[in-house]
């Protein structure tokens, strides 16, 4: 070895391919596409065809309809009612179980050990029941004639609630199945912006609380900026979940209310493709809340982004 060759470094590590981060991703990629892109591009395919008992039953041909099934959605006066009913729906859930959820994670972080323990094994109980479980118990408690709810109403001197039956009226009904989503979905967001709040570093708390600021300004110009990450996960999260309710609305309205006032996207695909036999039909409107999901999730996310924010 000649005099100025320096001999290589015991232990040195070598640069890593652009190609590496990919090859660590691809079971996970494989995995996704056989549960995830097959079924999207199946539903896609169907959505175009002209696909109902017959077809399955192999007594007509299938038939490529092409956009016509979804001219035949949105002609309907029916699928454009359920669709605001939707959006709105699951706005009024969405913005109810981050209140409850933050509201919570911020008494979390006031309250001693043994009430803090309590709360958080009441909300992961309420977290880990099964949608029908739970939905079998809203409708025992506000049943009009067993229900405690109705019985203490009444006994409260409001005569009006004596036998009153909750899933009957749609807003009553629409009411109820949004308390039940909210207490089954607010256990997450409490859970996750509780962790992100005992990661906020104290001294920057106590300094804001030392300039003479109240909790609520605490919270709004400290806390919840440096936990916007994570509430961009939990809101996006429950948009998810929110827009595409099923068993709450199928099993607390018996299918979709009184003369279907009470439907949902979800339900209504599933009357369409199951009961109706139209699978065609229902593959469309199944496609079309995917569209919508991914439209408000990256319109989300870019709005983030010109904010400056890190995702």
């Amino acid at each position: 070895m000649r005099p100025h060759d320096k001999p290589a470094r015991a232990g040195a590590t070598r640069t890593p391919s652009r190609w590496t981060p990919w090859l660590y991703l691809a079971p996970a990629l494989v995995l996704i596409g056989g549960l995830l892109v097959y079924p999207v591009y199946e539903l896609g395919l169907i959505s175009f065809l002209e696909y109902t008992q017959a077809q399955v039953s192999g007594g007509r041909p299938t038939s490529f309809q092409g956009f016509g099934n979804y001219a035949a959605l949105f002609g309907d006066p029916q699928f454009r009612e359920v669709l605001v009913t939707t959006v709105l729906f699951a706005a009024a859930c969405v913005l109810s179980t981050l209140a409850v959820g933050c509201a919570l994670a911020v008494l979390l972080t006031r309250v001693r050990a043994l009430p803090r323990l309590a709360l958080m094994a009441a909300a992961l109980g309420a977290w880990a029941t099964p949608a029908v479980t739970g939905s079998t118990v809203w409708l025992f408690l506000f049943d009009p004639d067993f229900g405690p709810v109705d019985k203490a109403l009444t006994w409260l001197g409001l005569s009006g609630f004596e036998g009153y039956a909750w899933t009957y009226d749609r807003y009553s009904a629409f009411a109820l199945v949004l308390l039940e989503v909210v207490w089954c979905s607010f256990p997450f967001v409490m859970v996750t912006v509780y962790a992100g709040i005992r990661a906020v570093p104290r001294e920057v708390l106590e300094a804001a609380a030392l300039d003479g600021a109240s909790q609520w300004r605490i919270w709004r110009g400290v806390t919840a900026p440096m936990l916007r990450p994570i509430l961009v996960v939990v809101t996006i999260q429950s948009v998810i979940w929110d827009f595409k309710v099923f068993t709450q609305i199928y099993v607390m309205t018996n299918g979709g209310g009184v003369a279907g006032q009470n439907l949902t996207l979800n339900v209504y695909a599933y009357q369409k493709a199951f009961a109706s036999s139209q699978y065609s039909l229902g593959s469309a409107i199944g496609v079309v809340m995917l569209l919508i999901l991914l439209a408000v999730t990256l319109g989300y996310l870019r709005l983030l982004r010109r904010q400056g924010e890190e995702i």
